[in-house]
Order: structure tokens, then sequence, then C-alpha cells
């Protein structure tokens, strides 16, 4: 191309084409672009004279596009809005370069999705301060509320209308059978769990969804023991105290001796991000959740095929 024909359009040039036509005169363009009505004149003169066509004609009503400046500012837009894109890019990426990301889960979560994410973030965001704090699930919810953490993982769904959340993950409610010389089918019935009795989680809302299913498919559910802690239950499963119904998660890691089996009608849990509505949060913060859930710079899955 020759130099003659080179544009040397700049960016204030298009972004005062697209303030003309918005708001339909060069006076009110001045007036949003906050500078006069003549430095709004001759960026339109430059822009016009190094296109080398009309591109807006000037009359009593204003100014109005011509065809050829409907079809420029088209591209002006596109333009303008890639700009905007790359400043966004450069200010996430400035920002990045400190603030930092407060992070609650409930304990499984903790232990076994999340140490992977927060490494491959710090990786990506090395100089991000995060933290991690272990709670049960209503406590993760209140420490969101009173602002002591940015984001939370808990079960799904939640009541709280103060809440926004994602699904990031899903959990299989496994059946943990203690050790036997008899052999258990691959494929449980009813009938081959009602001679068992079972170890339960002590207060906790996956026993509510496991009492819940049982319920719902008309079954008894006989309850040997109620304990605090999953660790507790899976060991006493070893040592033939009983069965339990645990989310795989909150199982592992499992004792070889331990039969595991899926249930005869399949259970999970959704696990979620949890962030307050209406906060305005960090791009440090908006840069974790989407680690989370997949998007923006961290585009691929996030959760590997052995947690599912």
């Amino acid at each position: 191309m020759q130099e003659a024909n080179r544009c040397r359009m700049n960016i204030s040039q298009l972004q005062v084409l697209v303030a003309v036509v918005e708001y339909g005169s060069f006076s009110d363009a001045a007036l949003q672009l906050q500078t006069s009505q003549s430095a709004v004149s001759r960026a339109i003169a430059a822009l016009e004279a190094e296109l080398g066509a009309t591109l807006l004609s000037r009359g009593r009503f204003g100014a109005r596009l011509t065809p050829l400046g409907e079809r420029v500012l088209v591209h002006s837009r596109k333009i303008l809005q890639a700009r905007d894109s790359i400043d966004y890019e450069i200010y996430l990426e400035k920002s990045l370069s400190g603030g930092r990301v407060r992070v609650a889960s409930f304990r499984s979560a903790a232990t076994h999705l999340l140490p992977p994410l927060i490494a491959q973030f710090c990786q990506r965001c090395p100089h991000v301060s995060i933290t991690l704090t272990e709670l049960a699930p209503t406590e993760v919810e209140l420490a969101l509320r009173e602002g002591r953490v940015d984001i939370g993982i808990v079960p799904l769904p939640r009541s709280s209308e103060e809440l926004e959340t994602w699904e990031i993950a899903r959990d299989e409610f496994v059946v943990l059978l203690p050790p036997t010389a008899t052999p258990v089918p691959q494929q449980l019935t009813w009938e081959d769990l009602s001679p068992y009795s079972f170890i339960l989680y002590n207060y906790a809302e996956c026993t509510s969804a496991v009492r819940e299913h049982w319920a719902a498919w008309g079954q008894e559910f006989k309850v040997a023991h109620e304990i605090k802690a999953d660790s507790t239950i899976v060991s006493m499963v070893s040592q033939g105290l009983g069965a339990a119904v645990l989310p795989r998660l909150a199982a592992i890691p499992i004792p070889e001796r331990v039969q595991v089996r899926s249930l005869p009608v399949p259970l999970e849990r959704i696990i979620g991000a949890a962030v307050l509505s209406n906060v305005l949060h960090s791009p440090a913060v908006f840069t974790f959740l989407d680690l989370l859930r997949g998007t923006g710079v961290f585009t691929k899955t996030c959760f590997s095929s052995e947690h599912d």
C-alpha cells in the first residue's frame, strides 16, 4: 500500500465519531467528551481527510452518517470494544500483582478439591495472597455474610438469597461395607443393604440427604452410631462396626479392607462456589472464580475424573 493511502486514524478520532453519532451533534458530543466543539470538529475533519471520504453530513438538524459512515461506524465500535478489552486485560494483570483471595470450605472439598486448584492459581498469580479456612457449610455462609471470606465452597442448593452460587463439581454418595468373607454384589439392591446398621454423620447436611433418599424409596434405615468425624466413620466400618453412606470425597482415603459400592439408586451432592450477592469483588477474586468454573484464563476442566 502506498504511503499516501495509509490511514493514520487514532482511537480518539473514532471515539469522537461514535460520540457525535450517539449524541446527535458536535456540541453535545463535545459536552459528553468534556472538550470543545472545535476540537470535535477538528477530529472529525482529520478523520475524513485521512480516509478521503465524508462520514457525516452536517445540517441544521445536527450531524448524520453518510451510507459509508454507517459502515465505518460498525468497524469503529468493534475497534473501541477491542481497545476496552485490551485495557481490561492490562488492568487485570496489574491488579493481580497484589490483592488477596479468602476462601472458606467444608472439610472434604478443602482436603481433596482445593489444594491442586490453589496451586494452579498461585502459579498463574504468584503475587496474590490466598488463604483457605476450613468451616462447616453453615459457618461458611456466616463468614461470607460477615465479610470474613470472599468465596465459599458449600454443598448446593443453599436457601440464602444473599448468595450467588455456581456448581463446580459433583460427588457421589457411596456405600462403605465392612470386611466380610461373603462376596458382596457389585450392583447392590435395597435388599442387600437391609441387614446392615449404619454409622452416620452427627448433624451433617449429607446425613439428611441420605435419610431422605432412603425414605423416598420406602426403605428402613437402621442407625448404629452417629459420629462427628468422617475419618472415624471410615475407621469404624473397617473394624466391622457397621456400614456407612458417605460422599466419596468425605470417605477417601478408604482402607483396602472396606468394600465400596454405589447405591441401588444413585445419589450425588452438588458442590458449589458461593459469593455474597451485590458486592463488588476484586479482580483476584473474579480470577479465582474463573478457575473454579473453568472460565476466563482457565478454560480447561478444573476437576479430574478421579473426583467424579
